[in-house]
């Protein structure tokens, strides 16, 4: 979901205006993807429809409508019939709805593929299912990466890019590591045999959401679970994933189950991503993302690149700054 404004949060303005610019920029980057792979990167913009289901969930509404008023975020108070006259597959039991119009959506695995031959086809060499082992140093800078098998990849500058497991990367000095746990999710993947149609726009609900991807399928979920690195798929996670839809959509109990997954989302104690030069000289940290690592591809990768190239840290990414964590970290960032 490329859902800034539906993702809003009081607590977190620094993850709001970053999430915001990396909409902004999704329309261009996704096209300028699409014309270097040859792919459809699988971006549609359906809107989002914020639904309650009672009287408690209708008063969170009224709440998370006030907080996007009062920041002018585009947004829209629907009483339940106007909110079925858009989707006609909501519940009769609907109580109220916020329409957000500017909401975008993607299907990461059509994201991940078009990157991926974009970045071959510019002369990038992409080795995947490869074990990096070791980060390889030379006193307190970073000269490249060991992978399994004992074979050094030689680089001047190393992006740490590696999700839930960063802070595990072998051969990191205690001082220069970072506080990414992960954060279990599950995920089911439903498909309509009778093509698209069911819905238009993104559901969200309590808690979960329903995401149409405009040919039939569409992904429902997610849980949020502190169980480690566990990636086992449990019936009472689908059983109240499914529960929830159907009860304001009950069209989804007659969709075709195509896809059970379990997954980890990096966290950190913040809430904030990790994006920005470590306490390594060479060593470059994009991580932490939680759950908004596919809406803020694009302005991570600005980020990224513009540090890679030797800028100086956008203002916009200030807050992101591994040295938030550490004094150590900070102290060694602040004498280059």
């Amino acid at each position: 979901m490329i859902a800034p404004i539906a993702e809003a949060q009081p607590s977190e303005p620094a993850v709001l205006a970053l999430a915001l610019e990396s909409a902004r920029l999704y329309p261009g980057f996704v096209e300028e993807l699409r014309e270097a792979s040859g792919r459809d990167p699988g971006y549609h913009r359906p809107g989002t429809l914020l639904v309650a289901r009672d009287a408690d969930e209708a008063a969170a509404l009224e709440r998370e409508l006030a907080f996007r008023r009062s920041l002018e975020l585009p947004v829209r108070r629907l009483r339940a019939s106007e909110a079925r006259a858009l989707e006609p597959a909501l519940a009769p039991t609907l109580r109220l709805g916020l329409e957000i119009p500017d909401d975008h959506a993607v299907d990461p695995r059509a994201l991940a593929a078009a990157l991926a031959d974009a970045f071959t086809a510019a002369g990038g060499e992409l080795e995947t299912g490869v074990e990096v082992t070791e980060l390889v140093l030379a006193g307190r800078r970073v000269t490249g990466v060991q992978v399994a098998g004992g074979r050094v990849l030689e680089a001047g500058q190393v992006v740490v890019a590696a999700g839930p497991w960063s802070a595990k990367l072998p051969g990191l000095p205690d001082d220069a590591r970072i506080p990414v746990r992960p954060v279990k999710g599950q995920i089911m993947t439903l498909r309509d045999p009778g093509g698209p149609g069911l819905v238009q726009r993104v559901i969200r609900m309590q808690p979960g959401y329903l995401v149409p991807r405009g040919d039939g399928r569409y992904a429902l979920g997610a849980t949020v679970e502190e169980r480690g690195y566990d990636v086992t798929v449990t019936a009472g996670a689908l059983f109240q994933l499914l529960r929830d839809a159907t009860e304001l959509i009950p069209g989804v109990s007659e969709l075709i189950v195509e896809e059970l997954m379990a997954g980890t989302r990096p966290g950190t104690p913040d809430n904030l991503p990790i994006v920005g030069r470590g306490a390594l000289d060479g060593l470059v940290w994009a991580t932490g993302h939680y759950r908004h690592g596919i809406l803020l591809a694009p302005v991570t990768a600005e980020i990224v690149a513009g540090l890679l190239a030797g800028d100086d840290v956008p203002e916009l990414a200030r807050p992101l700054a591994p040295a938030r964590f550490a004094p150590a970290i900070s102290g060694a960032i602040e004498r280059r």
